[in-house]
């Protein structure tokens, strides 16, 4: 099918649409893929907080059987109104919980009232409160060292507390409690890029780095579990809400959340289980990054394909241009055709016409130039018939006298004249003929001598010199032997009228291999003539000289043989007139 340009722009929109609705469908698997890759990410940090919450939490685990272990403390316990010794243990445990940096450290008796605390000088101070209904006071009041996390209902602040029993010999006379506030962690946590969250059991969350979120339940509580936290005061009642949030599974570790507030968040959610706390620690991390690097990947995929399909355009419509133009190239070629056809009748009859008239031009030429040489002619043949005239009436004296050997001599020059006179009108003859438009291979050095001996003439009556040295090899060229030599004639013609005037001329005729050379040392030729030298009717010479005709036909013949006519001036002075032929091989010659 043939593309226009309509129907490519077309095509590019419909793959650019495809492209578009494939982007579109695309984009939540690859974000899906982003938000896995994050919760892979934010599984290093959260393993290190819950490491390090870990540490904390176990660096104070020892602490209270440590310093339950006092005997300052079972003094205290067995005398409970001795006002000096009570000070002494509450300065006691404040300097313990300064070293040990508890934010408090405070001494029960076994009906749970506090008689010490570190926090003796605090307006919040524990001294004076009853903690019997506090889970870690009667498992520790049992034997047992526990710990349990709980909001301050006093201080007003959440800590973790560690509880041992104070022993006088077997006997469990007390306990001491350890509390350390949670807050300096979440002030670390508030420092990283994720938030985090601690839940109990329950789902309830009791620390985090966004402090909006404290005391709230990711979901709903039974009213066995609110009694329960009520009895025990473990946590605010009145402050307990509901954490609006909306989970979703990614994986088997992750999975996204969205949180209802002021605004709508929605954070990818990673979880690591404290089993032997019974506590879940979490991670959330914002979705946008997850959501940008979609969106990167998108935006780096369409660019890419913006590219292809601009690759694309650019190739279809060069092949559409390519396309085009081969149709209009066929379309004038058709024209051009058809025109040609419609002319080659009328073309084929006015070069048959041209050349008829170049045959009549090259005739016209010749009987021009022999008319020139009758003059020469007539001398040439008046000397050799006076002399045939002499040489019979000698011979036929020498007979009358009996004086043979006389008379044969007489004959024989005779003999000589008379083919000198058949040599010279073969010349002529060959010379005046018209000549046959074939081509073929020809011996130049034959064609040379042919023309010189026809120019020989010219020269005996008019005087002149020819300067030549026949080639010591013979030279084959492609050309015809009449018209050939018809143009090496009128060269040196046109030579010997150049040097018309002067003392002595000399023709210098050269060859080199198929090229062969003219040279006169007359004025030369004017530079502005030389382009115009081989135009018919141009000539240089006087009017009544020459009709200008004679360059033009020697080169349109030595085109017809396939070679070059050229005219310059010498450095040395004169005319140099350079005929370049085709080679040829006697082989050729013999096939003919």
């Amino acid at each position: 099918m043939h593309l226009t340009r309509p129907r490519i722009f077309g095509l590019i929109a419909v793959i650019a649409t495809l492209m578009v609705i494939a982007g579109a469908m695309s984009f939540p698997a690859l974000e899906r893929h982003y938000m896995r890759q994050q919760a892979e990410k934010d599984a290093v940090p959260l393993k290190l907080a819950v490491e390090g919450l870990r540490a904390a939490i176990d660096r104070y685990a020892p602490l209270p059987a440590l310093i339950a272990e006092r005997s300052t403390l079972i003094d205290l316990l067995n005398s409970p109104e001795n006002p000096a010794l009570v000070a002494a243990v509450n300065e006691d445990l404040r300097q313990t919980a300064a070293t040990v940096r508890a934010s408090d450290v405070y001494l029960m008796d076994i009906s749970g009232l506090t008689i010490a605390a570190a926090s003796y000088r605090e307006p919040g101070s524990f001294l004076g409160r009853n903690f019997s209904y506090q889970t870690y006071f009667t498992q520790a009041l049992n034997g047992a060292l526990s710990s349990f996390s709980v909001y301050g209902t006093t201080t007003g602040e959440r800590g973790y507390f560690y509880a041992a029993p104070v022993e006088d010999g077997e006997r469990i006379v007390g306990v001491l409690a350890v509390k350390f506030n949670v807050s300096a962690f979440e002030s670390i946590w508030r420092g990283a890029n994720s938030e985090f969250m601690v839940a109990d059991r329950n789902d309830f969350v009791f620390m985090s780095s966004r402090p909006d979120w404290h005391f709230r339940a990711m979901r709903p509580l039974s009213d066995a579990t609110l009694r329960l936290i009520a009895q025990n005061l473990q946590y605010p009642i009145d402050r307990i809400e509901l954490l609006p949030i909306t989970v979703r599974p990614l994986d088997a570790d992750a999975r996204l959340v969205t949180i209802e507030g002021t605004t709508r968040e929605t954070y990818i959610l990673t979880s690591q289980r404290l089993a032997d706390l019974d506590w879940t620690m979490s991670s959330l991390s914002p979705l946008g990054p997850a959501t940008l690097s979609a969106l990167r990947t998108m935006l780096i995929a369409g660019l890419t394909e913006l590219l292809l399909l601009g690759a694309l355009l650019a190739y279809l419509l060069k092949q559409a241009r390519q396309t085009e133009a081969l149709a209009r190239e066929k379309e004038a070629k058709r024209l051009l055709e058809a025109a040609v056809a419609e002319r080659t009748t009328d073309l084929e009859a006015a070069l048959g016409n041209l050349r008829q008239t170049q045959t009549d031009l090259i005739q016209a030429g010749k009987l021009s130039a022999l008319g020139q040489m009758s003059a020469a002619l007539s001398h040439e043949f008046n000397q050799p018939l006076a002399a045939v005239k002499s040489y019979a009436d000698n011979a036929g004296a020498f007979l009358a006298r009996g004086q043979v050997a006389e008379a044969k001599d007489n004959i024989t020059r005779i003999s000589k004249m008379a083919d000198r006179m058949a040599t010279i009108s073969a010349h002529l003859r060959n010379f005046a003929r018209r000549p046959q438009q074939a081509t073929g291979p020809l011996l130049l050095n034959a064609v040379v001598q042919d023309a010189l001996a026809v120019i020989e003439m010219r020269l005996a009556s008019e005087g002149g010199e020819i300067a030549y040295t026949p080639p010591k090899s013979e030279i084959w060229v492609t050309g015809g032997h009449v018209r050939l030599q018809q143009v090496i004639v009128n060269l040196i013609n046109n030579a010997l009228d150049a040097m018309e005037g002067q003392p002595k001329r000399v023709v210098q005729l050269n060859i080199d291999d198929t090229r062969l050379q003219v040279r006169d040392t007359g004025p030369g030729i004017e530079h502005d003539a030389i382009a115009s030298i081989f135009d018919p009717f141009f000539t240089t010479k006087a009017p009544g000289k020459g009709l200008g005709l004679g360059l033009s036909i020697s080169f349109n013949i030595i085109s017809d043989f396939g070679g070059t006519l050229s005219a310059a001036n010498h450095p040395d002075g004169g005319a140099v007139f350079t005929v370049t032929l085709q080679p040829a091989t006697p082989i050729e010659v013999a096939a003919q």
